[in-house]
């Protein structure tokens, strides 16, 4: 069975048809640039194109990088703030010719592509899935349930909001080294084990191809710490599978 995935991010947006048997993509993804500013219509339109790309007719499911209920998107870091309130939902939907689309925060999305086929395949107990990224993303599970929405990368870190320290642009922006930015996220990860103890750490995000770069350098945490099995494509195979849970 296929159902098609986007996934909405802070510097590019990516979709691909899903095989949801195998969990991966049944195609090659299509991605395009988040346009600047990321408005509602600009993006809307961008995901338009990357749909059209295979010609797909059918349930889209959508990640957006916030805060999502019930399709309406509650916060927008990094995005533009002209989202917040927006029925993504209707909109897409609108954008695409009525057909069904449904929208969830992106990193819980990347959980539960991960939980289903992926590193936190039945792993009992406390899971926590941080998407290095643009910013930092979050989805925490209890015994494989999901507790939506959790943003985490948004817990303050000496003074600052974590994600303006120990994400990607983060690294990037401050030009900083594997060691470097690798202690800063160390510092975020022993923060989040504090408050959450889990029994896991999936490190999901375009890094997760990388994870000899950075993760033996990340020290003293009592979790097991891994990286996302489906890489980047996480969020897809995610949004794929809640257009196919709100379809049946």
């Amino acid at each position: 069975m296929q159902i098609f995935g986007v996934d909405i991010g802070g510097s590019g947006i990516k979709g691909a048809p899903v095989d949801l048997h195998r969990g991966d993509l049944a195609r090659e993804r299509h991605k395009v640039l988040t346009p600047q500013p990321a408005i509602p219509d600009g993006v809307a339109g961008c995901v338009v194109e990357v749909v059209r790309h295979f010609d797909w007719d059918g349930p889209v499911g959508v990640t957006f990088p916030g805060v999502v209920t019930g399709g309406v998107t509650r916060t927008a870091a990094n995005m533009d703030k002209a989202w917040i309130g927006v029925d993504v939902a209707a909109l897409l939907s609108q954008r695409l010719d009525g057909r069904p689309v449904t929208v969830l925060n992106d990193a819980d999305a990347a959980g539960i592509a991960e939980m289903t086929y992926g590193a936190g395949r039945d792993v009992p107990g406390t899971v926590i899935l941080l998407t290095l990224g643009t910013g930092i993303g979050s989805a925490l599970f209890i015994d494989g349930k999901l507790v939506p929405n959790t943003e985490l990368g948004h817990l303050e870190l000496k003074g600052h909001d974590a994600e303006t320290r120990a994400s990607v642009k983060a690294k990037e922006d401050g030009d900083l080294t594997w060691e470097r930015w690798a202690h800063r996220v160390q510092r975020y990860v022993a923060h989040v084990e504090m408050l959450f103890s889990p029994d896991l750490f999936i490190i999901g995000g375009g890094v997760s191809r990388k994870p000899e770069k950075f993760l033996p350098l990340i020290e003293d945490i009592r979790a097991e710490i891994v990286p996302a099995k489906l890489q980047n494509n996480a969020g897809i195979v995610g949004a794929a599978m809640a257009a196919r849970s709100a379809a049946s």
